[in-house]
């Protein structure tokens, strides 16, 4: 049994220079990133360093880092045409990462294409990471649908991460990720709740950033009919930019199985063991056994 990080972020060269060949957003002008809702982004090349980034795994004790599709690019929601060669840039470029690092596929959820999901899946990914925002209501549950198929039939797990913010120049540059993400992982648990458990009854699924702390509104939810807020144990949340009081809060909420070890690097850091003051055996949890029930279903 090994230390897990299920949420980093890692572009390969084959994904910079599919996005630096792009002329409209999104796109990488040296190393300038620029997408619609969030001002012009300056990328640090050495958080893409692939040998520094393995090293600082193992700095970190991780066995497994599971690297993401920076969904709030805004690839996912692309036309296929746009979307796809992008998509097999960041495929070609996740699967040849070398260890500790594995990585989830991920999919246009523009024109759904099962296929094309179950072939990259093919390649050896840990389960598919789709955007919140293609997840927050009954439509988004629908549409996606043929995909949570395809992970339910090979017993692969989803991961939810925030998808591209909607914003304007005038906010601050801590906006999108305080408030629109935050809302779609609000939107998305719930609406896994009301519309995705019932059509996908085995499937396991990871919410970013600890839902956005929705699992917090349990009392709300009973109070207005929408049952007792009982725990899933398919359905777990990663702690990424997350410190003790809010780990602590859910923990109090869902108990201590089904919260995992997310650090969203590079941009935020890992927490430090002990790293959210709830003892040796939460620690263990988040980072080995949890995890392993996450990707393998079996504990």
């Amino acid at each position: 049994m090994t230390n897990v990080d299920v949420h980093q972020h890692l572009w390969s060269p084959s994904l910079v220079a599919a996005l630096r060949a792009r002329r409209e957003h999104p796109f990488l002008d040296g190393w300038t990133l620029h997408t619609d809702g969030e001002p012009p982004y300056e990328v640090s090349p050495a958080d893409h360093d692939i040998a520094r980034r393995a090293e600082l795994a193992a700095a970190d004790g991780l066995g497994r880092a599971l690297v993401s599709l920076s969904s709030p690019l805004g690839l996912e929601w692309l036309p296929s045409d746009e979307a796809q060669p992008l998509l097999d840039a960041y495929h070609e470029g996740a699967v040849a990462l070398p260890e500790p690092f594995g990585a989830w596929a991920a999919a246009c959820v523009r024109d759904i294409d099962a296929d094309a999901t179950a072939a990259a899946l093919d390649l050896g990914f840990a389960g598919l990471q789709l955007p919140a925002n293609a997840l927050g209501d009954a439509t988004g549950y629908a549409r996606c649908a043929p995909l949570l198929d395809v992970l339910e039939s090979r017993g692969l797990p989803l991961f939810v991460h925030p998808g591209p913010a909607t914003g304007g120049p005038a906010e601050p540059g801590w906006w999108p990720a305080l408030v629109p993400y935050v809302q779609q992982m609000h939107a998305a648990w719930f609406a896994f709740r009301a519309f995705g458990r019932t059509r996908h009854p085995r499937l396991r699924v990871c919410f970013a950033l600890l839902a956005g702390l929705a699992p917090l509104h349990g009392e709300r939810l009973a109070a207005r009919g929408g049952g007792r807020g009982e725990v899933d144990p398919d359905v777990f949340v990663e702690t990424s930019s997350y410190g003790p009081r809010a780990v602590d809060a859910v923990v109090r909420a869902l108990g201590v199985d089904v919260i995992v070890q997310g650090t969203d690097r590079p941009y935020a850091e890992p927490p430090r063991c002990p790293a959210f003051g709830l003892g040796e055996a939460a620690e263990h949890a988040f980072r080995v056994a949890n995890p392993r029930r996450l990707l393998t279903g079996t504990e």
